[in-house]
């Protein structure tokens, strides 16, 4: 599963669990069980260890431009740089742990910040890009979810000399085609759109970066998905706007970090570098510095 489609599955338990409690997420909140007995080794370290030692352990996800990537071995990306302030903040060494996205973002954060894999993997002390839901915090006890450093929403891409005027919209896609990562929320929204009438000009493809790439070469006329990631992939002959969506009830989600929740220490220092970062610029400027809009977060 990729990390889109780990997104896509907090936002319907988000919204299953929010329209049932629009006034009160944690109405239904079930204590879980806490690795009380897990050591220190596996669950992470404290703040003052990870000064001592010099370096602290960022998950990041792999393969996932504009965010977390590889490139001649060296670590690229949004969410790399803004590990790296979070680092230096603290005085010590940023070093990355590049993960795949597991079945669901429960998976993700067990796997890599309060369990670990039960074959292999690493336990990091700050896992990046984890969107923010005031019901899954209720859930996922073992985290301390904090640092909201974004916004993320979904946009549409589209070709300028298709759409030389009148920028599209949803609807359009009952004559255009239009690319979607397959099994993303975008997927999903268009597929249910208008009881399914845009289907046939669907076209699915492995991830966004992917379905850009069929934009930019006249494949599809648009494409539907995360803004973020539609400005990385535009080219001179496409653009990207965020028109009105009639029934999506989540187009937008905040994004933050995750640290144990053992180390609440450790999670204030990282809240607190993020906000001086978000206040002085260097986080807008980072965004920037790769094309993209930085959306702010809720916080």
């Amino acid at each position: 599963m990729t990390f889109r489609q780990t997104i896509f599955s907090l936002v319907v338990v988000g919204l299953s669990v929010g329209q049932a409690h629009a006034a009160d997420p944690c109405a239904d909140y079930v204590p879980q069980p806490k690795p009380q007995n897990v050591g220190r080794d596996i669950v992470g370290q404290e703040l003052d260890q990870i000064q001592d030692q010099g370096h602290m352990l960022f998950a990041v996800y792999e393969d996932y431009p504009p965010y977390s990537w590889e490139e001649g071995g060296e670590p690229m990306g949004v969410d790399i740089e803004i590990a790296r302030i979070i680092a230096e903040d603290l005085g010590v060494e940023a070093r990355f742990n590049f993960v795949a996205a597991g079945e669901n973002l429960d998976a993700d954060l067990r796997n890599n910040i309060w369990r670990g894999a039960l074959i292999g993997g690493r336990i990091a002390n700050v896992m990046m890009r984890i969107p923010y839901d005031s019901a899954f915090k209720c859930r996922v006890e073992q985290v301390v979810f904090t640092g909201q450093y974004a916004g993320e929403s979904i946009a549409i891409a589209y070709d300028k000399a298709t759409y030389p005027d009148e920028k599209p919209v949803p609807a359009y896609f009952r004559f255009d085609t239009v690319g979607v990562e397959n099994d993303s929320i975008s997927d999903f929204y268009l597929s249910g759109f208008v009881g399914g009438q845009l289907q046939p000009n669907i076209r699915r493809f492995p991830t966004t970066a992917a379905a850009m790439d069929a934009l930019n070469t006249g494949e599809v006329k648009a494409v539907m998905g995360p803004l973020g990631e539609l400005e990385h992939g535009l080219s001179d002959t496409s653009d990207v706007h965020q028109p009105p969506l009639a029934g999506f009830a989540v187009s937008n989600w905040t994004l933050g970090v995750a640290v144990n929740f053992r180390y609440r220490p450790l999670s204030y220092s990282v809240d607190d570098a993020i906000n001086y970062a978000l206040q002085d610029g260097r986080i807008p400027a980072i965004y920037a510095k790769y094309g993209l809009t930085h959306q702010t977060p809720e916080r």
